[in-house]
Parts: C-alpha cells; sequence; structure tokens
C-alpha cells in the first residue's frame, strides 16, 4: 500500500478444480443465487404461496439472468466482435455480461413465470418479491468486479483511491475510484431498504412498491456512478451518455410510474374488503 492509495492484486481465480479455474466472480454468482433462493422461499413462506412456486421463480430467474446478461454484453457492448465471432457468446466463464441485458431477461421470464404458474398473482406482485434477492445479488455481482478487477473508475487522488495492478502497466500506475465498490454499498443498502419495507411496513401489500424502489435506487445510481466509470467499449468516448446511462432510463422512468402507482393505489387487504362490502 502506498500512503492514500491501496494497491489491489487479487489473483480473480479462487482456486482450481483439477484444471477448471474457479473464479470469485462465479463463486460470488453462486452465493446470490443461494441466497436468492432462501430469501425467496422465506418471502413466498409468509404470504402461503404453493410450495413449488419458489422453485420454478427460481430456475426462471437463474436461467433469465444468465442468458439476458450475456445478451445484453453481446448487443449492448460487443456484438462488432461477437457477430464476427459467434461461437465465442457461448464462452460466458471468460466474462461479459451486462445488468442491463439481465434486467430485460427476468422482466420477460418473470412474465411468462406469472402467465404459466402464478396465474392469480398480477405481474406486479410477482415483480414485488424477486426485487429483494436480486437488490441482493447486485451487490454480490460488482464484488465480482472488483475480483476480477474490471469496471473501474477514473484517475482519482482520493484517500480511498485503488490500484488496479492486474492491468496493463500504464494504467496499473493509476489511483482510480473503485466504483464496483461505490456500487456494490449501495446495492446493499437498497437490499436492507426493501428487506426492510417489506418486513416493517408491509409494503408489499402496495403492488409495484418494491419494483419501483428497486428500478429507481439500482438504475438511478447506476445513472449517476457511471459519471466516475471508465467506459468499457471506445465507441462510448463519443458519446455525451454513456450506454449504460441511456439504457437506465426507461428503468428508472418505469420504476417512477410503478412508485406513483403503489403509493395511489389501495393496499391489497383493503382493495380485498372494499369488493367485499361491494358484493
Amino acid at each position: 500500500m502506498i500512503f492514500g492509495f491501496i494497491d489491489w492484486d487479487v489473483d480473480p481465480v479462487f482456486f482450481h478444480l483439477g484444471s477448471f479455474p474457479v473464479r470469485y466472480y462465479s463463486l460470488f454468482f453462486a452465493i446470490a443465487f443461494w441466497l436468492g433462493y432462501v430469501i425467496e422461499r422465506k418471502l413466498f413462506e409468509h404470504e402461503k404461496t404453493p410450495d413449488n412456486w419458489v422453485d420454478k421463480i427460481f430456475i426462471y430467474t437463474i436461467v433469465a439472468t444468465i442468458i439476458g446478461s450475456r445478451l445484453g454484453h453481446v448487443f449492448f457492448y460487443g456484438w462488432d466482435y461477437y457477430s464476427q465471432h459467434p461461437a465465442e457468446i457461448l464462452k460466458i466463464w471468460e466474462g461479459g455480461l451486462a445488468s442491463h441485458g439481465g434486467g430485460i431477461g427476468i422482466l420477460i421470464a418473470l412474465f411468462l413465470y406469472k402467465k404459466f404458474v402464478a396465474k392469480d398473482k398480477s405481474f406486479l406482485w410477482v415483480m414485488d418479491h424477486i426485487v429483494v434477492p436480486v437488490a441482493l445479488a447486485a451487490f454480490f455481482i460488482r464484488m465480482g468486479n472488483l475480483m476480477n478487477s474490471e469496471i473501474y473508475g477514473h484517475p482519482t487522488d482520493v484517500p480511498w483511491a485503488f490500484r488496479f495492478l492486474r492491468l496493463h502497466p500504464d494504467e496499473a500506475a493509476l489511483p482510480r475510484h473503485p466504483t464496483q465498490i461505490y456500487e456494490a454499498t449501495f446495492y446493499l443498502l437498497v437490499f436492507a431498504l426493501l428487506w426492510f419495507l417489506y418486513w416493517k411496513k408491509s409494503f408489499y401489500k402496495r403492488e409495484g412498491g418494491l419494483f419501483g424502489i428497486f428500478l429507481i435506487g439500482i438504475f438511478g445510481f447506476r445513472m449517476i456512478v457511471e459519471n466516475l466509470k471508465e467506459n468499457q467499449e471506445a465507441f462510448e468516448d463519443s458519446m455525451t451518455l454513456n450506454m449504460g446511462q441511456l439504457l437506465s432510463i426507461p428503468f428508472v422512468i418505469l420504476g417512477i410510474c410503478c412508485l406513483v402507482y403503489a403509493l395511489k393505489s389501495k393496499p391489497k387487504e383493503e382493495n380485498a374488503k372494499l369488493n367485499s362490502h361491494k358484493k
């Protein structure tokens, strides 16, 4: 460590399973899914949903996250390369996932989940319950990025700056914003807020509220922190807003709409009472 800076020289490979390298990123991904399953089961049991619902939403979400994140990276950030090397798209273990693609994939998958599994629930009900563990998963994913020394920030002289020594020598000497830690910390706070609102304020009774807060918090902060991050692809250098910011805008708008709808609507139990009185 140099005074005022932190030298970061972590090997991204945690251990080798035979000749196969097990990376911290993959390990954190697995932990995120496991904790997500535990959390989702707790939420579903609290609301007495059918036993198989949580297993099915877990499968839908895993498949959507992996496929959506990979295709998001391919189409949003690396199409020039992957269009010429399509076989490389399958090499997900080499890295290259985009959270916006994962978000789109999850939206599509959970729409299908509502259609074929949770038929008597609204789409907003489904989204309110999935975003709680997803916020925690976002924390682990960014910590995985830190272990990979990727998605780092601009050069800076702040005292907590990191020098990512595994970068190209010209870049490794520059202290940079540890934007992975900024995002991971904020995402953990979003998870804590959603957890608090679910259990202490029963906010899940206002359908769309937790989903809206998640979108505003996660993608709103993403738009801010992108100002401190190096662009992931060269084509972004000429853009006023980079790709991450542009892709965040519709998510934030959707989040605002969902939150306004939730705050203006009657809680679910009150709606049920009103309907019973009408009958």
